[in-house]
């Protein structure tokens, strides 16, 4: 055995650090993943909000104050 292998220790433990090692790439990747969905989540919720605004300012516009519940049919 030379000095290296000494100082590493036994295969038992390199096998053990290798699957810390891959399992804390594993939960970091799920971390990630997570972080992801989460981001494109409130993405799309200030989307739905921003786009009920506009559709509601719209509607207010062309019926002349008076909010419309069905944006397709004018008021008059």
């Amino acid at each position: 055995m030379t000095g290296e292998e000494m100082a590493a220790g036994p295969a038992g433990t390199k096998v053990l650090r290798f699957l810390y090692f891959v399992g804390a790439g594993f939960i970091c990747t799920a971390a990630i993943n997570k972080w992801r969905e989460l981001e494109s989540k409130s993405l799309q919720k200030k989307q739905q909000e921003s786009d009920l605004l506009t559709d509601d300012n719209s509607a207010t516009a062309v019926t002349g104050g008076q909010k419309s519940y069905f944006p397709n049919v004018l008021i008059s």
